[in-house]
């Protein structure tokens, strides 16, 4: 069986007629009709039947259409990736990152990169600490901000970028607003907004609350930075948050202040699946990055 023999049974199928077929296809319609019983002898079924100046697909020609389509499809995806995997600039970054980085950071790097690669096109991948690390291990995505970085995964190397401090945020008339510091167990009988279940950030703050001898009273749970933010502006609770999430300001303000005890940190890596090839876009953005955060 060859490809050109699935190439004109497909255009036969859609035209009902082997000459419109053959004109699409810039070649003789006497080519055609051979190409079409070559494969008919071969897969011993007729495909067609003739319906006057038309054709029309039998059962098993109906049959074999939606895989032959599927066959040519797939094989212009291998090229597509193929011609992508060659030549950077025509390729897509497929990139994870948890929520709490999709505000500003992400899209600053992104935004970097695209001037300097405008025709590189993205796809994002959004999720939890968890799901972030599902999708790289699933191929969904070739490359992953993720954080905490995972130290010691059998299946998945990557750079530390940064390590960045969490801040407490008050309401603007909370007590303690004013203060440049406080100790987190000055805060162990207000509410708390945190993020759901299975974020990261959550997991900091709550080991946090427990090591200073209190569990935090949860008032909320979000997925989104700024509607932690927001309900913190609300007077609805308090929170912590890194530096990262607060670096634009929202329609309500907060008070951000240094949490003295303990300190409180989080760290930001870059990750990839060990033993896999990536394209070349993705070893190009990769490169980038470390560059923007100056690793080595």
């Amino acid at each position: 069986m060859e490809l050109r023999q699935l190439l004109y049974f497909v255009k036969v199928a859609q035209k009902q007629h082997m000459t419109k077929a053959a004109q699409e296809l810039h070649v003789a319609q006497s080519a055609v009709s051979r190409q079409i019983r070559l494969l008919e002898d071969e897969l011993q079924v007729e495909l067609f039947m003739h319906k006057g100046r038309n054709v029309q697909l039998t059962v098993a020609g109906t049959l074999f259409l939606q895989r032959a389509v599927n066959i040519l499809s797939d094989l212009d995806k291998a090229v597509l990736e193929l011609q992508e995997f060659a030549d950077p600039e025509l390729g897509e970054v497929r990139f994870g990152f948890p929520h709490s980085l999709g505000l500003h950071l992400v899209p600053q790097v992104v935004s970097k990169f695209h001037a300097l690669h405008p025709q590189v096109k993205f796809s994002f991948e959004q999720g939890t600490y968890t799901q972030v690390l599902q999708q790289l291990l699933d191929g969904k995505t070739d490359l992953a901000f993720i954080s905490p970085f995972p130290d010691d995964h059998p299946l998945v190397t990557g750079k530390v970028l940064l390590t960045e401090e969490l801040f407490a945020i008050l309401p603007i008339h909370h007590p303690l607003a004013n203060q440049r510091s406080i100790d987190l167990t000055q805060l162990k009988d207000d509410p708390f907004i945190l993020f759901r279940e299975g974020h990261s950030l959550r997991t900091i703050v709550w080991d946090s609350c427990l090591k200073c001898g209190f569990t935090p009273n949860v008032s909320f749970e979000g997925e989104e930075t700024d509607t932690i933010r927001g309900l913190v502006a609300a007077g609805m609770g308090v929170s912590l948050l890194p530096e990262t999430a607060l670096a634009t300001r929202g329609a309500l303000e907060t008070a951000r202040i240094n949490v003295r005890q303990p300190n409180i940190t989080r760290t930001i890596g870059m990750i990839r699946l060990k033993n896999r090839q990536i394209p070349r876009v993705s070893q190009y953005f990769e490169r980038f990055i470390l560059q923007y955060f100056h690793v080595d």
